[in-house]
């Protein structure tokens, strides 16, 4: 993972005006204009005012004075008006319950600026700070505790201010106090560390935080039917064979009988190949070998379970779930997906189990470039993995989540199979961005006893 820093720079180049590329700045929250990921252990470009500051070893910018009064990091340009900032933010002490380790926009001096605090009395408060003056936009009661990482985003559109917590809006008001200034860290009698800044322009169009979900979830739902042990290492003999010339449509349960299933589209990556199955909301597709050439795999158009369900070559995708907001893969297993074997492209909750998978790109991606954007979460739970580049992709600058247990990783003597993988989630048209992987127990939860290598 490479840090990239990007301020950006208003320059006359190539006929392009100062004034045009400041007008620039008024497109929807699209554009990164800065990123730093302190992975190569260098704070350039940051600016210090008060505390003790260091990069650790894991690529962590902490503050380590917890009696600083006030310990700030600044950086970006003082002319940005409209825009987001957002990081990973984790206290790891508070020397008060007043005292406070945040992220600040709209920074036109060390002591004036927009900040969203997390408190040591447990809440989250969205400010307003002249010097002295504080003014509270709003808050919100989130329990908040040390060592506990936390993604915090401002967005900044005019005189319109708001502020989000691992992707849920906890305050948004009007306040005319600064209309530009610089990104900041910030602590106040805390000690802190912060990772994966990120700044993007805007103009006040959607926002990069889409709807919520509910909760997300904590362990898979109870199945009624289907295995419950991890697939046999060998892939099931179909009984027979039938060719497939045009979509099946599912609705109520729908028994293959172990028949494989082949014949639609060319077997490539194309993205309008149509699918092999398509299930209607509340749709069952049970007991199924899909062969090559599989076209777009299944599509799930509301809520959908999938018992027992092989794929032989994934062409496309496996599976993409699209219109509701539960879908339980159950049994079975993939291989040969040169992508990813399931697409999440709804809202809502996959849950993935007693599954395998070989000699694929991801199992599970939650979209991040889609028309619509949602919070997504995969519960992965008892799956086989071999020849894989990464099991899980999520964005988390929408709050996405992915949970891990029983992961059995076959083969990887070197531990080359990432868990979970960060993304931050852009418009239709643009490509998502990596900005890092592992377990911080806020969109990636998983511990050492969850994965095991054979």
């Amino acid at each position: 993972m490479h840090r990239r820093r990007r301020p950006l720079v208003l320059a006359v180049c190539a006929g392009v005006t100062v004034a045009a590329l400041a007008a620039s700045m008024t497109s929807a929250f699209a554009a990164t204009i800065f990123t730093d990921t302190f992975t190569d252990g260098d704070a350039s470009g940051w600016s210090k005012s008060g505390g003790t500051w260091a990069i650790d070893g894991a690529g962590v910018f902490n503050q380590s004075n917890a009696g600083s009064e006030l310990a700030r990091q600044f950086a970006g340009d003082a002319g940005w008006t409209t825009y987001s900032v957002q990081a990973r933010v984790r206290p790891t002490s508070f020397g008060s319950s007043s005292g406070l380790v945040g992220l600040a926009a709209r920074a036109s001096s060390s002591t004036r600026m927009y900040r969203l605090a997390l408190l040591g009395s447990g809440r989250a408060e969205l400010q307003a700070v002249n010097g002295s003056s504080i003014t509270a936009i709003g808050s919100a009661s989130l329990g908040v505790a040390a060592g506990t990482w936390y993604t915090l985003r401002i967005e900044a559109s005019g005189s319109t201010i708001r502020g989000f917590v691992n992707g849920t809006q906890i305050a948004s008001g009007s306040n005319s106090l600064v209309g530009a200034g610089r990104i900041g860290l910030v602590t106040a009698y805390a000690s802190g560390g912060f990772d994966d800044v990120v700044v993007d322009s805007s103009g006040g169009g959607t926002p990069t935080t889409p709807p919520a979900t509910s909760t997300p979830p904590s362990t898979p739902p109870p199945t009624t039917s289907g295995p419950t042990t991890p697939p046999p290492s060998g892939w099931p003999t179909p009984t027979s064979s039938q060719k497939v010339d045009a979509t099946i449509a599912v609705s109520g349960t729908f028994d293959g009988g172990l028949r494989r299933y082949y014949g639609i589209g060319d077997g490539g990556q194309g993205e309008s190949q149509d699918p092999m199955f398509e299930l209607a909301a509340g749709a069952t597709l049970r007991n199924v070998i899909i062969g090559a050439p599989a076209g777009d795999g299944v599509h799930c158009e509301g809520n959908c379970t999938l018992v027992n369900v092989w794929w032989e070559d994934v062409g496309e995708d496996a599976a993409t779930f699209r219109g509701g907001t539960t879908y339980t893969v159950d049994g079975g297993g993939a291989r040969s997906a040169s992508d990813k074997v399931f697409q999440h492209n709804g809202a809502g909750t996959v849950y993935i189990r007693n599954f395998r998978v070989e000699n694929s790109g991801k199992l599970y991606r939650a979209c991040g470039n889609c028309s619509t954007s949602y919070q997504r979460h995969v519960v992965i739970d008892n799956v086989v993995v071999r020849d894989t580049d990464t099991i899980a992709g999520i964005n988390t600058n929408w709050g996405d989540t992915a949970r891990f247990s029983r992961v059995t990783i076959v083969g990887d003597p070197d531990r080359e199979t990432s868990i979970c993988v960060k993304y931050k989630g852009v418009p239709k048209g643009s490509e998502p961005t990596k900005i890092g992987e592992g377990a911080d127990g806020v969109n990636c939860f998983y511990a050492p006893s969850d994965i095991t290598y054979q």
